[in-house]
């Protein structure tokens, strides 16, 4: 009997349908007497249909609903009416939005905090509800709503309503509550959360809720059903004689008492259960206090009811048998807390890529039966799902060009970075949503409140942006004065307000990971090592701090309620996969202590290799290993190149390679960064950046290695070198300014007296302009600039007039790419431009003065695929555009498994 919308049933108006179930139907209904929405449930023909049948039911029903409404408990759903009209019976209860607790363990378990919370929150219902001789009689994750205030139980009370004698056995249902009236021999319920006295039709009490809600509660924990069959029959026979294992057998970072609380939960013999949820809510809040970080004031332990005086002779003998008692399990505690303690140990597994691909960022759901990840193969990346469980992974399609995912808080959504946006998408599969913009996307983090904030890219703060999508707004702004860099890795506290983030700042006393929160622009530093950090809190043990040192996991300990550090670290695992280009190490950690890492992770060691046009591979340069920025010297027979040693180390320097010998020599020393080698024209020296002084400033040094190195220019913003001019006049950098992130700067006579070196602003705008590449012209002397801004809100490359006057300004500008596009580097005859496209392939575009002496460009046409693993990572070109010299991913990663962890505390070398 389905209602249309705007049918009436007393003062109440049908919106829309809602559900419906063996107990009828339910609509979202509008109160018109106080303007409030409330669920309208109409009652079934069946239980109705028969005058007498109908008579007792509607008799004992309003008794019952009386008692139901006198309920006041903010865990249970209000009744607020009961009517007839027209011969149609209905509830009329508090509308709740939210989602079943069913449906919410089709996702897997509950983490540890949120099940005890929310089992609290359920046994305070049924500890009211029992004192007032109310009992539920069909508790089952179907029958609790999970709303923004907590649990809510509903039908609460109507399966106490019996059809008459011969009413027929109720079958496994996940609908909502089928009443009957009370009576022995009858069954009741849902079989697969019945007590044994109900499956046997015995006289039944409060004592079955709390069968019902040691199953609930098992569920809750370990995501499996307490009791299984294939049939209804060897369900029956299940509840009856079997006994569920160890909620810590199942999720071994459990706390321990959970396993004695569901244990006599789920007695057979009423007689051996919780009495009354009373004692066990005071239990489960005994628990959470000990294990938890804080338990909410809602959460307080109810004061017991005062017991009526008693005569003297009777309340002496309970006090000789406690003391008796007590006597007895204080010698039998000293006996076996004599034994050793079991060991607890890790447990290690290792997960292979698909085959063919190398792993990319990973990462393990909050509920730790799922993991995330990035592979790649032949430079296409795609997001991949894996369950703990199963022995395959799926590509997730739509996910093309993904990086660093992050799971949503309760596990089903995983956002992602790709072609320049943040998008989502269901852990499931279905199509991807777009959220917002993000250039370069540097790690997000997601907290329950539907919040997502998230790096942009590159010498960006933090934004944020809604998991609805939407506007992304700051959070956090680059703080100039203590030279930060970037903002990225944020990672929330479990109060959804608190969160980690990486500070890049070429000052040691300012780089690492910081502490901030959403409503503040402090920010405080716990620790400064150049890496990602995330919380992680296993169990009922306390919290940790995780973050990579010199390629090491480690894990210290950090309260997250007083949010302080204590105690010292300790390594958790060796040989972490690290990138010290992004500062990001290759591990996450789900809420119930599943601990996964990659050892190669984006730090596997990449191979100079030179291409033709067409992409055919042609030799390989010096050895793998990580290599950022190669640059050719003038005359193509020295390299000079931006490396890492990848064990362990995190500071990059340069290299010169001869490619006649193939001998590598080192050209820095110095204990910070050295990065972004740039030839002068003659080949005679080499600029470069380093922050060995504070911020990045540009430095000189002969190419010989004679001498020391000559500081060009000093600044409190970073500053980086991009180019020389072909006639040796202007050094052009990019400088990082707190407003208008990085603007073109050109440094004029870098060879002459630094008096005459007056820096000259060639591009600022609120946008990042970058890699300024000056165009040969006639006797050296450049006339266009190229560069790539991300003022489209992706990155693409454009040309500029340069005039080489101060206060010139910018004359024309074109734009190059069109479908993404950085990197461009021009041929020596400028008589074609490369740059690299959003999806890595190498471009090239032919260029030209038109007879007016404006630039022309053609069509952008692609050469080959490179497999570059990281955006940072750039490429050089012969001077006759023939070859390229481009660093490529090893085979090595190939077959690097990744490694899962399960109990990772014991792991730890404290």
């Amino acid at each position: 009997m389905a209602l249309p919308t705007g049918t009436r049933l007393g003062p109440y108006e049908i919106v829309a349908p809602i559900g419906a179930g063996g107990m009828g139907e339910v609509y979202r209904a509008r109160d018109t007497r106080l303007d409030r929405t409330v669920a309208v449930k109409v009652l079934p023909p069946h239980l109705t249909a028969n005058p007498e049948i109908r008579a007792a039911f509607r008799a004992r029903f309003e008794r019952e609903a009386r008692a139901v409404s006198s309920l006041n408990h903010p865990n249970i759903c209000i009744l607020h009416d009961i009517g007839e009209q027209d011969g149609v019976d209905y509830l009329v209860m508090e509308y709740l939005e939210g989602e079943t607790l069913a449906a919410r363990l089709a996702n897997g378990p509950l983490p540890a905090e949120e099940a005890l919370r929310y089992a609290i929150q359920i046994a305070d219902a049924l500890g009211q509800a029992h004192r007032q001789g109310v009992f539920h009689r069909d508790l089952k994750p179907g029958n609790v709503m999970l709303t923004k205030t907590g649990s809510k139980l509903l039908d609460f009370g109507l399966a106490k309503l019996q059809a008459p004698v011969g009413a027929t056995v109720l079958g496994d249902s996940a609908l909502p509550t089928e009443g009957a009236l009370t009576q022995l021999g009858t069954i009741l319920g849902t079989f697969q959360y019945m007590a044994p006295e109900q499956l046997e039709g015995k006289k039944t009490d409060g004592r079955a809720d709390i069968f019902s809600f040691g199953a609930v509660l098992f569920e809750m924990a370990t995501g499996r059903r307490a009791f299984a069959g294939t049939s209804h029959a060897s369900l029956i026979a299940s509840i009856l004689s079997a006994q569920p294992p160890p909620v810590s057998s199942v999720q071994p970072l459990s706390p321990p008492a959970l396993d004695r609380i569901v244990q006599r939960c789920l007695a057979k013999d009423p007689e051996d259960r919780w009495q009354t949820a009373l004692d066990l809510a005071a239990e489960l809040k005994w628990i959470a206090g000990s294990s938890l970080t804080s338990v909410a004031p809602s959460l307080a332990p109810s004061q017991p009811a005062p017991s009526p005086p008693r005569p003297l002779a009777q309340s002496r003998l309970p006090w000789a048998l406690a003391a008796t008692a007590t006597l007895a399990a204080l010698l039998f505690a000293g006996l076996y807390f004599r034994r050793p303690p079991a060991e607890v140990r890790a447990v290690k597994l290792t997960m292979l890529p698909p085959e063919k691909a190398t792993f990319g960022a990973i990462t393990v759901s909050p509920d730790g039966r799922r993991l995330a990840f990035v592979a790649s193969e032949a430079g296409k990346s795609q997001l991949w799902i894996r369950s703990l469980d199963s022995l395959s992974a799926q590509p997730l399609p739509g996910t093309e060009g993904a990086s660093y995912p992050f799971w949503s808080p309760d596990s089903r959504f995983i956002g992602f970075f790709a072609q320049g946006k943040l998008k989502k998408i269901e852990a499931s599969g279905g199509p991807p949503q777009t959220l917002c913009d993000a250039v370069n996307g540097r790690g997000g983090s997601w907290n329950r409140d539907g919040v997502i904030v998230f790096s942009p890219g590159q010498a960006s703060g933090l934004l944020r942006v809604q998991a609805a999508g939407g506007e992304a707004r700051p959070v956090t702004t680059l703080d100039s004065s203590r030279h930060e860099a970037s903002h990225r890795w944020p990672h929330f506290l479990p109060d959804g307000r608190h969160y980690l983030v990486y500070v890049s700042s070429s000052t040691n006393e300012h780089r690492g990971i910081h502490l901030a929160a959403l409503a503040s622009k402090d920010r405080r530093r716990l620790v400064g090592d150049p890496s990602n950090g995330a919380y992680a809190r296993p169990g009922s043990g306390p919290g940790h701090l995780l973050f990579v040192r010199d390629g090491s996991l480690m894990a210290q300990p950090f309260d997250a309620g007083k949010l302080v550090l204590g105690g010292e670290p300790f390594p958790v695992a060796e040989r972490i996969g690290y990138d010290p280009a992004f500062a990001w190490g290759a591990f996450s950690v789900s809420d119930t202590g599943v601990l996964v890492y990659d050892p190669s992770g984006s730090s596997s060691s990449d191979q100079l290799a030179w291409f033709d046009r067409q992409g055919k591979r042609l030799g390989t340069v010096g050895a793998p290993g990580v290599h950022v920025q190669p640059w050719l010297s003038p005359d193509e027979k020295v390299l000079a190149v931006e490396r890492i040693d990848v064990q362990g180390a995190t500071t990059f320097d340069i290299w010169l390679h001869e490619l006649s010998r193939d001998i590598s020599s080192r050209f820095t020393f110095d204990s910070q960064n050295d990065l972004l080698p740039v030839w002068s024209p003659d080949g005679s020296r080499i600029a470069f950046a380093s922050n060995r002084d504070g911020a990045y400033n540009l430095y000189l040094k002969s190419s010989s290695g004679a001498g020391k190195e000559e500081l060009l220019q000093k600044s409190a913003n970073w500053q980086l070198p991009t180019d020389f001019s072909r006639d040796g006049r202007f050094l052009a950098y990019m400088e990082q300014d707190s407003k208008t992130n990085f603007d073109l700067w050109v440094l004029p006579g870098p060879g002459g007296a630094p008096g005459d070196r007056k820096p000259m602003l060639v591009l600022q705008t609120p946008f990042n302009e970058s890699w300024a590449q000056f165009s040969p012209g006639p006797e050296g002397r450049p006339r266009w600039i190229a560069y790539h801004s991300d003022e489209s809100k992706r990155e693409e490359v454009y040309v500029m007039s340069f005039g080489g006057q101060p206060g010139a300004g910018p004359g024309g500008k074109w734009q190059i790419s069109n479908n993404g596009g950085s990197f461009p580097k021009w041929r020596r005859d400028g008589k074609e431009l490369f740059y690299l496209a959003a999806d890595k392939k190498m471009m090239a575009v032919e260029v030209q003065s038109g007879p007016d002496g404006q630039f022309q460009a053609g069509s952008p046409r692609p050469l080959f695929e490179t497999r570059i693993s990281s955006p940072l990572v750039r490429y050089t070109v012969t001077g006759d555009g023939q070859r390229f010299l481009v660093p490529t991913p090893t085979g090595e990663a190939r077959s690097t498994p990744a490694t899962v962890v399960l109990n990772w505390t014991a792991a730890g070398k404290r």
